[in-house]
């Protein structure tokens, strides 16, 4: 698969820790009044525990969820976790400007966290039909998109160093009985400020962008 030959600035918003619905209506927002003009973005988060269950979900997969809440939010695919010690980053790209199509956009992902995970000599795999990054048996990250008008918001987790017990309360994507896996249990580093980097490389490789650290936005969830 090639990268994308041209280079083109884009901003990296690092949010830190925070809930999901308002980064949620902040992305919703960013998309809708994008101009045609507008630098791409990647926003850079952590999130207080919670489930979301994509477009498609049934709610039959969130089997136990206890004391965390449950979000149906506008992406694609099924029910998944998000908590403390992932990390995840939500791509704003224009993709007819990039001139890739949504197939290659989730390939791309895809191979970017190969790639990093490559950084410490862990070897990993996609799985057809079944978007996301697998290490032997076991799943390492999730992702779950959204298209409007050419823009994607929605994105990637990537578990680095996070308790996995929350996973049993779901069948993660749609799996019964999917094995989850963290970076840390593997070897890797347990620190997202160690992992962020290296996978915005690869994000920035695969999509031909020049990246610069930008402001955080707006996160007023009424806004």
């Amino acid at each position: 698969m090639s990268v994308a030959p041209d280079i083109r600035p884009a901003c990296v918003r690092h949010l830190g820790r925070q809930d999901y619905v308002p980064v949620w209506r902040a992305m919703q927002r960013f998309t809708d009044a994008r101009a045609d003009d507008a630098l791409d973005e990647l926003w850079v988060v952590e999130h207080a525990p919670v489930f979301t269950l994509g477009q498609a979900g049934k709610p039959e997969h969130v089997l136990a969820p206890g004391d965390i809440p449950v979000v149906h939010v506008d992406r694609g695919g099924q029910v998944t976790y998000h908590g403390p010690g992932q990390l995840v980053i939500y791509p704003l790209l224009d993709l007819p400007r990039l001139k890739i199509g949504v197939r290659d956009y989730v390939c791309r992902i895809e191979q970017a966290i190969i790639d990093t995970l490559g950084d410490w000599n862990i070897e990993a795999t996609r799985r057809t039909g079944a978007p996301g990054v697998y290490v032997a048996d076991a799943k390492i990250a999730a992702l779950g998109i959204r298209v409007r008008r050419g823009c994607t918001f929605h994105g990637l987790a990537f578990n680095v160093a996070m308790d996995l017990e929350p996973f049993r309360r779901i069948n993660p994507c749609g799996y019964q009985g999917l094995q989850v896996v963290s970076l840390a249990d593997l070897g890797g580093p347990a620190s997202l400020d160690t992992v962020a980097p290296a996978l915005l490389e690869h994000l920035a490789a695969q999509f031909g962008l020049a990246l610069t650290d930008a402001p955080v936005p707006t996160l007023d969830a009424d806004a």
